[in-house]
């Protein structure tokens, strides 16, 4: 008899971004999650579609230790000087549906990471044949000192 799993399906999201050094590769993610307040959390990584009706809480607070989907995107580097962004983005239909979620991860500034990833975003609703009402972007940019990492994330929770 095979037993079946299923997870419920969020209701809530908010969108977290952060950049942070680290002594090691590992730790600068691990700091950039604890910076993003994910990094007491078991992260379920995800793709790329917000549940419907699911409703944007910025300050969601989720119990420390639960198993958490999250969409993200994180880039690391250990060279000095160098800036590293990540970017997250949610795309909202004109009709009442699922959000589509993006993610960007690239060697250049918020700017230009915030400028691709809503490229991304209505590159996929017009793949879909969607129309697009609204796009809600996080994005930042970390100058490398030793070991940095960018995060980008949008956590969901129940």
């Amino acid at each position: 008899m095979t037993q079946q799993f299923s997870l419920p399906t969020p209701t809530r999201y908010f969108m977290t971004a952060s950049g942070t050094e680290g002594h090691s590769k590992l730790n600068a993610f691990d700091n950039a999650l604890l910076a993003a307040k994910i990094g007491n959390l078991n992260l379920l990584r995800v793709s790329s579609i917000l549940p419907p009706g699911c409703l944007f809480v910025p300050n969601l607070k989720i119990p420390e230790g639960s198993l958490v989907p999250v969409a993200y995107g994180s880039i690391i580097s250990d060279i000095p000087g160098k800036i590293i962004s990540a970017a997250m983005a949610i795309g909202f239909a004109k009709k009442d549906t699922y959000g589509v979620i993006m993610e960007y991860t690239g060697e250049c500034g918020a700017e230009e990471a915030e400028r691709t990833i809503t490229e991304m975003v209505e590159k996929a609703f017009f793949i879909r044949q969607m129309d697009l009402k609204d796009i809600k972007t996080v994005a930042v940019e970390h100058q490398i000192v030793k070991i940095g990492c960018a995060f980008a994330a949008i956590p969901m929770w129940y």
